[in-house]
C-alpha cells in the first residue's frame, strides 16, 4: 500500500479539499516569515523548499506530482516558517486547511495510524538526508539519492539537484556521465 495514495484517496472520498491553486514557474507558495495553515497535494509540477541567507539558497527538499507538501515547522507550531516554497515549473495543487485535515484524521484510528506512518517515513527520509549531507564524497551523495529517489532526476532540473546535493552543477554533470 502506498500510504500517500491512500491518504489522498481518503481525502478525495470525503471531498475535503478547500480549493485548488495554480502557481507559475518561479512563483512562491510560501515565503519565510509567514505562518502555514494548509497542507498541499501536488497534482502536477514540482516545487523546492529552501532556506536563504545573504549569499546562498539552500535547497532541503523537493515536492512533485502525487505528494503532499507544507512548511512543516510552521504547520506544526503555528509560528512563522523560515522556509521558502517555490514552484520550479507550473504547478497545480489541492489545498486542505490544517483544521479540516486534523478534524478528518482524528475521526478514525486507521487514519491516525496512516498519518503516523507518513510522519515516520518523513523522519526516516530526513535522517537519510542528513547522512547524505555528512558523507564527504559527492559520488556517494549522488548514488544514495539516485537509489532512493530516481524520480527526482526526471522531475527536477540539474541545477536544483546539484544545490540539494551540495555540489556544483558541473560535478553533478560529470557524475551523471560516469
Amino acid at each position: 500500500m502506498n500510504i500517500i495514495e491512500e491518504l489522498h484517496k481518503r481525502i478525495e472520498e470525503q471531498n475535503l479539499w478547500d480549493k485548488k491553486i495554480s502557481l507559475k514557474r518561479n512563483e512562491y507558495l510560501k515565503v519565510a516569515g509567514t505562518i502555514e495553515t494548509n497542507l498541499f497535494y501536488i497534482i502536477s509540477g514540482s516545487l523546492k523548499i529552501s532556506l536563504h541567507d545573504d549569499r546562498e539558497e539552500y535547497i532541503i527538499r523537493f515536492g512533485y506530482k502525487n505528494n503532499f507538501l507544507t512548511a512543516l515547522d510552521s504547520f506544526f507550531t503555528e509560528k512563522p516558517s523560515e522556509f521558502y516554497i517555490q514552484a520550479i515549473k507550473k504547478t497545480e495543487l489541492k489545498v486542505i486547511s490544517k483544521q479540516n485535515y486534523f478534524n478528518f484524521i482524528n475521526q478514525d484510528a486507521d487514519l491516525k495510524q496512516l498519518w503516523n506512518l507518513i510522519l515516520q517515513q518523513l523522519i526516516l527520509q530526513q535522517m537519510e538526508r542528513e547522512k547524505d549531507i555528512l558523507i564527504s564524497s559527492p559520488k556517494e551523495r549522488y548514488n544514495r539519492v539516485l537509489q532512493r529517489s530516481p524520480q527526482l532526476f526526471q522531475e527536477i532540473p540539474n541545477k536544483y539537484i546539484a544545490s540539494y546535493l551540495r555540489m556544483s552543477p558541473e560535478t553533478l554533470s560529470r557524475l551523471k556521465k560516469s
